[in-house]
């Protein structure tokens, strides 16, 4: 059975079968994360994004804030709900990713180390889905609001590393 006095160590840090938990758990999510951006889009029909630009078969949607500022151009409740739903979605995307390799590399616990992995992570998956477009017509979209909010859900990661981390070391304190 897994318990998480298995995992940590009485300071907050992880015990080697925290490290190994965390690190299969890591390569996991970088898995599914591959399959989630990288895999070929089938179009929806009836779902097409507002401000969307294409080149060729590169597909861009370089509008900040697009889901607000062409929020008159969505037609069906349906519609509604997907557009903000893929924006939380995308808040999310790289949290648990994030939250893992904070327990994992020390040196990243910092607001400006997880901003700039955040964003260097989320440039890097959608400068690939414009590679995969060009060489497979993958039908991905680069989206200027997935570096926010991927960004945001790092940030969002990293407070919840801390929260975790303070509440631990109280715990440890209070049983003392």
């Amino acid at each position: 059975m897994l318990k998480f006095s298995n995992l940590l160590k009485t300071d907050g840090e992880l015990t080697v079968r925290g490290r190994t938990f965390l690190t299969w758990g890591s390569m996991f999510y970088i898995f599914l994360l591959c399959l989630m951006c990288f895999l070929p889009q089938v179009p929806e029909k009836g779902m097409e994004t507002p401000g969307i630009q294409q080149f060729g078969r590169v597909v861009v949607l370089l509008i900040p804030f697009n889901s607000f500022v062409n929020l008159g151009q969505i037609t069906s409740l349906y519609q509604l709900i997907k557009v903000f739903g893929q924006n939380v979605m995308n808040v999310f995307l790289l949290s648990p990713l994030i939250f893992q390799l904070l327990w994992l590399f020390p040196k990243l616990r910092s607001t400006k180390r997880v901003l700039f992995a955040s964003f260097a992570m989320s440039l890097f998956i959608e400068c690939t889905q414009i590679l995969l477009d060009i060489l497979i017509d993958a039908n991905r979209v680069f989206e200027i609001d997935d570096l926010w909010t991927n960004t945001l859900g790092g940030y969002l990661a990293f407070l919840l590393y801390k929260t975790c981390v303070s509440h631990r070391k109280d715990k440890f304190l209070t049983s003392k």
